[in-house]
């Protein structure tokens, strides 16, 4: 991986009073580039050849890198580019989905995050063990389909946004239902070598938005959001007796994502968790967590809160919040969202010449 020193010492040739915001074309793009454009920056799409329409359309892009492939983010001519134009990389979800690890691990440009965190990010046992280590509640983990004998929530690798997901509780279920995915086309052979299966636990499913501001060593809760997930959510929409006899494997590809506001009574433990995430991130990979990061959880009927998932970056359900949410009305007393928050530390970081603390 890149050391930190190399990236510092890329930043200390920028201009300071040009810097931009770049980020992939995909995912979260439009949230980071309205955020930068509110708080001043120029924005530079790294944009695969045939999407550029949908950014055309909301005006918020001063700079285009066309590539053909998303793994041409990583390209030496990219990294060029990023660095002639100042540019201050946002990672999000598909980053980890669409680039190889090793290109990511080579990447010559600021990146406003923890590199090494975001790489723990790719593996559910190291996010698990993180959770677990921070003191958080996590679902039991089993080691193999054979282990199955309890309601069981099967994943796979990489930020696939629920795709071929499914819930099994047996051995047999399993072996079932992994034949359906692979024969819909929903997972890959591959994909298919290496699930990882958790305990289901029943309840609300809860995704809280972080952001942790080295400048201000202070760790914020900027939001919540839910999803809507096909085929899951459509699922429930048939009559039980039309479901009787009907082969329905639902699964859990995320379509969209909408607002929550939690009781104000889980408000004091959903703080405490973000904090405790961060406390261990600092052990784990000094200096820890940087600017965004999101928990996927569910609350149970107990107001138990159980994490399953961690991610050391935006996420999409903060689309559901630009503009802004509750939360961060009642902290900054006007519209804020991730974003928005994620340009306003560079600003910050700009004008006090600190920029060094956000980027490895």
């Amino acid at each position: 991986m890149v050391a930190v020193a190399e990236v510092h010492r890329i930043l200390d040739d920028y201009d300071h009073s040009s810097v931009s915001v770049a980020t992939i074309g995909s995912h979260s793009a439009l949230n980071i580039f309205k955020g930068a454009r509110e708080e001043g920056f120029k924005t530079v799409c790294i944009c695969k050849k045939g999407r550029e329409k949908t950014y055309n359309r909301f005006g918020l892009v001063d700079d285009y890198i066309m590539i053909d492939d998303m793994n041409d983010t990583a390209s030496e001519e990219v990294q060029e580019k990023l660095r002639e134009l100042n540019s201050i990389v946002i990672p999000h979800g598909s980053f980890n989905a669409y680039i190889d690890q090793a290109r990511m691990d080579e990447f010559r440009v600021p990146i406003m995050g923890n590199r090494t965190l975001l790489e723990v990010e790719t593996s559910r046992v190291k996010q698990h063990d993180w959770m677990r280590s921070a003191g958080l509640k996590v679902p039991k983990i089993f080691e193999s389909a054979k282990d199955i004998e309890e309601l069981a929530f099967v994943k796979f690798p990489g930020a696939k946004g629920g795709k071929g997901y499914f819930v099994v509780d047996s051995e047999a279920a399993f072996k079932k239902k992994m034949k359906l995915m692979l024969k819909k086309n929903l997972i890959t052979k591959e994909e298919a070598k290496n699930p990882y299966i958790q305990e289901y636990i029943i309840g609300v499913n809860a995704y809280p938005h972080y952001f942790h501001s080295p400048l201000r060593d202070e760790t914020e809760f900027l939001g919540v959001d839910k999803r809507y997930e096909s085929s899951v959510d459509g699922v429930f929409r048939i009559p039980v007796p039309e479901q009787i006899g009907q082969e329905i494997s639902p699964t859990f590809s995320i379509v969209g994502n909408f607002p929550m506001v939690l009781r104000e009574s889980l408000l004091d433990e959903i703080f405490d968790i973000g904090e405790k995430i961060v406390k261990e991130s600092e052990k784990l990979a000094p200096p820890g967590l940087i600017g965004a990061f999101c928990l996927e959880a569910i609350i149970k009927e107990d107001l138990e809160i159980i994490a399953f998932e961690i991610s050391s970056r935006i996420v999409a359900g903060c689309n559901a919040l630009i503009g802004s949410s509750p939360y961060t009305y009642l902290m900054y007393n006007e519209p804020m969202y991730m974003g928005k928050r994620i340009a306003r530390e560079i600003k910050e970081a700009v004008k006090e010449d600190k920029l060094k603390e956000l980027v490895t």
